[in-house]
């Protein structure tokens, strides 16, 4: 949905973690293990940031600020990134993917075939 909404403005730049041509050099550093744990974004300015703010900031340059306003407010902000960080903790069991120690497996005997 998002990218669907940046269609033309290429405000937003999404990565495919997943690819094997992900390359944590050319992304702060942003490993794939730290980006399965939680959301990252990297701002013009070369700041990375996590979580909720995320969120509020992709939502905000789509035009729908207004879906996350409420946590610029610090204690709601703290609420919703409880509440997000227990989510992406868990979300594979929940959403029927295998564990992140399995995907990380997967993703070494890849690497280790295309290196071959």
């Amino acid at each position: 949905m998002l990218q669907r909404r940046d269609q033309g403005k290429g405000a937003i730049a999404f990565v495919d973690i997943a690819d094997s041509a992900y390359d944590p050099a050319d992304h702060q550093g942003i490993s794939f293990e730290q980006s399965m744990e939680r959301i990252h974004a990297i701002l013009p300015d070369g700041r990375i940031i996590t979580d909720v703010e995320v969120f509020r900031r992709l939502y905000e340059e789509v035009g729908l600020g207004w879906l996350y306003s409420v946590t610029k407010f610090p204690l709601v902000e703290r609420a919703a990134n409880f509440v997000y960080n227990s989510w992406a903790k868990n979300r594979l069991s929940l959403t029927g993917r295998p564990e992140i120690d399995t995907i990380l497996q997967e993703k070494k005997m890849c690497r280790s075939k295309n290196n071959e």
